[in-house]
């Protein structure tokens, strides 16, 4: 067995407030999920397709500036992208809270979007911790992500129900300012950065490689999908609350708190099984049956009580999936592209987060609720088909 040295004072400072800064940032873009359906329709211009575009559109901007942002930071350091891209954020924020139309909110979006920081921070807690380090590193800035979903289902209707939807923007842009004060005064600046200046054949051709790599297909697929499935219930799973069950809108954070949590529970034999048990393939086989069910539950049932064990089970699956994939692609990824399968990873992500909500509201508009189902539930059966033979999936490595 191998000792781990523990993390220096340094890279405690590093990883904690880049988690920090990241959680701020994601909290923000993840705080419209449970309103912007509800809170958009009563807007001028307001039709399924446009709040889905609304809703996704940040997506977009993300993946297409994801990489070139990355490569920005190889020049100019990573600390000026994050507080421009920070910025980009606090500027769409403020946009979306002064619209009075959805037109409105699609354009501040589109700016929150272009402020595309996560591969920079995750190359700036490379830069700042060791190798050894780097994997542990990695995993809590990760951990954070979920935590902030989790925080933003909850705060968001909160914050609308004292302001509504402009409140929720106008507190993300305070968000994106304490981010920047964050990055000035607690994150540690590199000596350099721990990048290679690399020529741009040589980045293309890892680029092509990452595509070409089989199992990272499958998981490059899979948080497409996954992204494009939560986005796309998002669509439909806050009206349902308000004009099925009867929840208003302020109180639907008592629906999402109890779910989250309990979800937690549900997670932990999965993660023992994948852990300590060695059954990672048939665990993450399980995490994507029940995102499945759970979506077609979701779509289908009238009953309340069912319709809030369906939304356990989906946030069970989401999270589990959410939390394994990031780790698999660097499990799984040729030596020397890391970094490069890490942005194309994230690039795949962000279009699903924008396709989830663009063509799911257009789905939504043009067929109703039930094709937008259909929908969800053959990406999730298709990704359920390619990892089924996928048995080469790795192991947990035990330090």
């Amino acid at each position: 067995m191998i000792t781990e040295n523990p993390m220096t004072a340094l890279e405690r400072r590093t990883v904690s407030s880049l988690a920090l800064l990241y959680s701020f940032r994601m909290l923000g873009l993840f705080m419209v999920l449970p309103l912007l359906a509800l809170y958009a329709a009563d807007m001028p211009g307001a039709t399924p397709a446009m709040i889905g575009l609304a809703l996704g559109i940040y997506g977009l901007t993300q993946a297409l500036l994801q990489i070139p942002f990355g490569w920005l930071s190889d020049q100019v350091g990573r600390k000026p992208i994050i507080i421009g891209g920070l910025a980009l954020f606090a500027l769409g924020s403020v946009v979306a809270g002064m619209a009075e139309s959805v037109e409105g909110i699609i354009l501040g979006r589109t700016l929150q979007g272009a402020g595309a920081i996560a591969s920079t921070v995750m190359a700036l807690v490379a830069d700042l911790t060791r190798e050894e380090q780097r994997t542990k590193a990695m995993a809590i800035v990760g951990m954070s992500i979920g935590l902030s979903f989790a925080v933003a289902l909850i705060l968001g209707p909160v914050v609308a129900s004292a302001g509504g939807l402009s409140a929720v923007f106008w507190f993300t842009a305070l968000l994106a300012l304490i981010g920047i004060l964050i990055v000035v005064l607690l994150v540690p600046s590199p000596e350099a950065t721990g990048m290679e200046h690399v020529d741009v054949g040589t980045r293309f051709g890892l680029i092509g490689r990452s595509l070409r790599d089989l199992s990272l297909q499958r998981l490059n697929f899979g948080v497409f999908a996954l992204h494009f499935i939560l986005m796309a219930c998002f669509l439909v799973v806050p009206g349902f609350l308000e004009q099925t069950v009867g929840i208003g809108r302020d109180d639907h954070w008592m629906v999402y708190l109890p779910a989250l949590v309990l979800s937690i529970a549900g997670m932990v034999p999965l993660m023992i099984l994948a852990e300590r048990g060695g059954k990672l393939h048939q665990t993450f086989l399980a995490g994507i049956s029940l995102l499945l069910v759970a979506v077609a539950i979701l779509g289908f049932t009238v009953n309340a009580m069912v319709f809030y064990g369906a939304l356990w089970l989906f946030f069970v699956g989401f999270n589990y999936l959410e939390a394994t994939l990031p780790s698999l692609v660097s499990k799984v990824v040729f030596a020397g592209g890391k970094g490069t399968a890490m942005g194309v990873y994230s690039t795949c992500q962000f279009l699903g987060a924008f396709a989830g909500g663009a063509v799911g509201g257009w789905v939504l508009q043009q067929a109703g609720v039930g094709a937008l189902i259909w929908v969800c539930m053959g990406l999730a059966s298709l990704w359920l088909l390619l990892v089924l033979p996928a048995r080469d999936m790795p192991l947990p490595v035990r330090q």
